[in-house]
């Protein structure tokens, strides 16, 4: 699989998508399966596709997968998705532009994913330790935790 490199964005772009992610879309670490450890995982839902064709184009870089419909009265959703090291020069470009409780959970992803995940994957037991102090750490960063949402207006 060829990674495509991220853009430059210019600040106005920056601003809008990191919008897009404080309103609808996740910074967040997921796995593929259980056997696996996290990876960075950033995504906007929406239902209008063009929009996250433009964040694509933006960007140079992720994809754009639909989600699945459970009923016919739902409206056709779409997922703007980047993962694993091709997000963090993203993250590095729209943190100044993120206000809600993304902005201290990719603060974290930048300060420390990159020194806690080896290329190869293998860990020493005091590495897989960090890792998952870590994992602890970005997960009890949520909604729920900031004292209010709206501070930056």
């Amino acid at each position: 699989m060829i990674k495509k490199k991220v853009k430059k964005l210019k600040p106005v772009k920056a601003a809008y998508i990191a919008a897009l992610i404080d309103g609808e879309g996740s910074v967040t670490l997921c796995r593929k399966n259980k056997h696996v450890y996290r990876r960075i995982d950033i995504s906007i839902n929406n239902s209008d596709k063009k929009m996250l064709e433009w964040v694509l184009k933006a960007v140079g870089a992720g994809k754009i997968l639909p989600k699945k419909i459970y009923s016919e009265k739902h409206t056709p959703t779409f997922t703007y998705r980047i993962v694993c090291r091709e997000a963090l020069p993203f993250l590095k470009q729209i943190l100044p532009y993120l206000h809600t409780y993304k902005k201290d959970r990719t603060k974290l992803i930048l300060k420390e994913f990159m020194k806690l995940t080896p290329r190869n994957g293998k860990y020493s037991e005091k590495m897989l330790n960090k890792k998952i102090d870590f994992t602890k750490r970005f997960f009890a960063i949520n909604p729920t935790q900031r004292k209010r949402v709206h501070d930056w207006i």
